[in-house]
């Protein structure tokens, strides 16, 4: 039997994560902040260092790293049930609105107007994000070395290093620099050195050959939908972009399941809702197969997410009682805030394309330093300026 104070943390875990799952849109790295936000800034439920270690733990393992990160959050406050409810709770609100829209555009054949409510959301989401890594860097950059390890980790990604091998990098260079100076060997820091030739990039999924124009078939069973999404949930590491070569590969190319066109819809539609991207898994299933299809995609993507989580966060707190194990993690920690770092860049540019959108950035900016508003209440203000600026 759960005791009243298990209950109310469990209740506690669904109010945050469903209003996240609402609100939270632009990306991992924009949900990264507002959960830092949520959990170590306003609830004090983490320490900063906790977070991020759990932050770097999710990006060790495939799938999608923000849900994970919830799914951490969850087992953290409130054990195994804590670690469903959150994850439910934070997919829940998207994967209900990406089945509404996929119902609307299998319906009526065509995409909703959402480029008000991105050009007011993005340059909220950048200031949202900045906010964060200025006081994750803080903690996570404690020492002269891991500052230059996190600058050769971004500067080895915007050259083209994948992310994973990035990541890889950067704990074995942390790790050798920890040895090295036990056995005082010399300065570290010329051990990132290494990461400033960008690592090759870890396979890709082809090149694109005849892309399938054929029209859909008629039935797309739900077994080999759900076993097609679990494997890819099983396997993917990266961006939003590896996850579209994934899918454009299985579904496209191979199955002839999506047209081309089709596919960049279900993206849109991922990239423009709250809550994870990898509910474009769901848009995909309800076009595939209605609403069945549409459970057993969001089922297949996400259900290696908490089998992932489960089985990996215990070892969190050994791996930091570890000094070896430590500073892998000091190292990955790092190098993750610097790939956030690159993402914010690029999403940036995409952000700030005229004088309103940088003032609304730098206002979002203002009122985050300056004051306590949670960030949920900018992005919602800055969907409902972007539908007025835009219509």
């Amino acid at each position: 039997m759960r005791t009243k104070s298990s209950r109310r943390e469990l209740a506690e875990l669904a109010r945050l994560f469903l209003k996240l799952g609402t609100t939270a849109f632009g990306g991992p790295a924009a949900h990264v902040a507002m959960m830092e936000d949520e959990v170590v800034g306003r609830r004090r439920w983490l320490t900063r260092e906790r977070f991020l270690d759990l932050l770097g733990a999710t990006n060790l393992i495939p799938g999608p790293n923000s849900t994970e990160l919830a799914i951490h959050i969850g087992h953290v406050r409130a054990g195994w049930p804590g670690l469903v409810v959150a994850g439910c709770c934070f997919i829940l609100p998207a994967s209900l609105l990406v089945t509404a829209l996929a119902w609307a555009y299998v319906r009526f054949g065509r995409m909703p107007q959402v480029e008000g409510l991105l050009y007011g959301t993005k340059p909220v989401v950048i200031a949202i994000v900045a906010q964060a890594l200025w006081r994750l860097g803080r903690t996570a950059i404690r020492s002269g070395w891991l500052a230059l390890l996190a600058l050769a980790a971004a500067v080895a990604n915007a050259a083209g290093g994948g992310e994973l091998a990035v990541l890889g990098a950067s704990a074995a260079l942390a790790a050798t620099a920890s040895a090295a100076s036990r056995r005082g060997s010399g300065a570290p820091a010329a051990l990132a050195t290494p990461l400033l030739a960008p690592p090759a990039s870890l396979a890709g999924v082809g090149a694109a050959s005849a892309m399938a124009t054929a029209g859909v078939p008629a039935a797309v069973g739900l077994w080999p939908l759900f076993a097609f999404f679990a494997k890819v949930g099983s396997v993917l590491f990266g961006s939003g972009y590896v996850l579209l070569a994934f899918l454009r590969a299985g579904l496209v190319e191979q199955r002839g399941w999506l047209s081309e066109a089709q596919l960049l819809d279900a993206v849109a539609i991922g990239q423009v809702t709250p809550g994870p991207v990898f509910t474009t898994a769901t848009f995909i299933g309800y076009v595939l197969a209605g609403g069945a299809g549409a459970a057993a995609a969001t089922l297949g993507i996400f259900l290696p997410a908490f089998v992932f989580v489960a089985a990996s966060g215990p070892l969190v707190p050994r791996l930091r009682r570890s000094r070896l194990a430590g500073a892998m993690l000091d190292g990955v920690n790092a190098a993750s805030l610097a790939l956030m770092a690159v993402v914010t860049v690029r999403l940036a540019a995409g952000a700030l394309v005229d004088p309103l959108a940088l003032v609304l950035a730098a206002t979002s900016a203002l009122l985050l330093f300056a004051t306590r508003l949670n960030s949920a209440w900018l992005v919602l203000g800055g969907a409902a300026a972007g539908l007025l600026l835009r219509r």
